[in-house]
């Protein structure tokens, strides 16, 4: 494991998935200044994350093909660029477009950053786990930095939200210039190795776990939307302990996250994908029928730990499926597969206002337990990973 290239991609995983964040945090500014519809907001984020989610895999089948050094940095930097000329912008067109550039790099970033990040783990499921806490570190202090620097109508101070992506840009550089002699020794022996034979991807295998993590994004997806109003308004719960919800399941799942990557080290990436579907059905059940907003907010807390433990394994898992394509396996499993809970977020919301938030959690409760039958009929494969001191090609 290289400790340090690790801690470099989380760090720049922190900084990219700010900017990420910041998508969402920025609307209610642009609410309130500028008097965009809520229609237009939504086409705002439809440019941001929905165009990301489809062009991911195809950036990640390009770093396949083509991997470069540059596509790392050039993804959180084009994204920060998106943000701060939507921030800039004066148009709707033009902030449309800025908000499909920071989509843009998004994609861009995260496929050849995940195929680093496990390479600089040494095939570690707890160093990919780490790698995928840094991103939710950074999404969580979105909120707070929009309201630091644009609150209280100064979108035009938007400029500034892009200092951490070219203060990380000048670390990136700075310790990929002292890896020079080592990224040509990397990619002579990447150049050696492509006459070796490599194992065959298996499709069969990847579309039975794309199939999972989509059956994971729609509670996922679900349950953050409706969690403060189950709270509020069927349980009587107050607006603090709505809020405070979202705040622990947030917590929880980044908790869950590295705790999956321990138990992944420890009994196996299958055992944890298995273990973490089996206990989200009753945390999930729990909501459900959950009695009083005390015993829902404690519900929440395990299913958001349960639904995070096979996280990183997912990652891994798929670029062992597809040992040719890793970078094209991170792209659909963390782009495309887990947008489609967003992409059917609206019908569940149609059935909430016809049938009521208990309808809904009990299809998705649903939709959750298919996800599990087909965990369980995941089986695990083994490719050896890239060492972390020949990965520079990657990344």
């Amino acid at each position: 494991m290289n400790k340090r290239r690790l801690g470099l991609l989380t760090g720049t995983h922190a900084v990219n998935d700010l900017y990420q964040g910041l998508v969402p945090a920025l609307l209610p500014f642009m609410v309130l200044e500028r008097g965009y519809s809520y229609t237009a907001v939504s086409g705002l984020m439809l440019a941001a994350t929905g165009l990301s989610s489809v062009v991911q895999p195809l950036f990640g089948l390009y770093a396949d093909r083509h991997p470069r050094s540059w596509l790392v940095p050039t993804g959180f930097l084009v994204a920060a660029l998106g943000v701060v000329l939507a921030g800039l912008g004066q148009s709707y067109l033009l902030t449309w477009i800025a908000m499909a550039l920071c989509g843009l790099g998004i994609a861009a970033y995260h496929p050849p950053a995940t195929v680093a990040a496990r390479a600089a783990g040494g095939g570690s499921q707890k160093a990919m786990s780490v790698f995928s806490v840094g991103g939710t570190i950074g999404a969580s202090f979105a909120p707070v930095l929009a309201a630091t620097v644009v609150g209280g109508g100064s979108l035009s101070h938007s400029y500034l939200l892009g200092v951490p992506a070219l203060a990380m840009g000048v670390v990136w550089f700075a310790a990929n210039a002292r890896r020079g002699a080592a990224s040509g020794n990397a990619a002579a022996a990447r150049k050696a190795g492509d006459h070796l034979m490599k194992p065959h991807n298996d499709w069969r295998a990847f579309g039975l776990l794309v199939a999972t993590i989509v059956g994971w994004s729609i509670p996922y997806v679900t349950v953050m939307s409706m969690l403060s109003l189950r709270i509020t308004r069927d349980l009587q719960g107050s607006a603090f302990q709505g809020a405070a919800a979202l705040t622990m399941f947030t917590a929880a799942g980044a908790v869950g996250t590295l705790l999956g990557g321990w138990l992944g080290d420890r009994i196996g990436r299958m055992g944890t994908i298995r273990a973490g579907y089996l206990l989200a059905l009753p945390s999930l059940a729990g909501i459900v029928l959950a009695p009083s907003a005390g015993w829902a907010l404690a519900c929440t807390a395990l299913f958001g730990l349960c639904m995070f433990l096979p996280f990183a394994a997912q990652v891994t898992l798929a670029q062992d499926y597809l040992p040719r394509n890793p970078a094209t396996a991170s792209g659909i499993a963390l782009g495309l597969a887990l947008s489609v809970g967003g992409l059917v977020s609206p019908l569940f919301g149609m059935l909430s206002d016809a049938r009521g938030l208990g309808v809904t959690l009990t299809a998705v409760l649903c939709v959750l337990c298919v996800a599990t039958v087909f965990a369980l009929r995941l089986r695990n494969r083994a490719i050896q990973a890239m060492p972390a001191d020949a990965e520079g090609a990657a990344a």
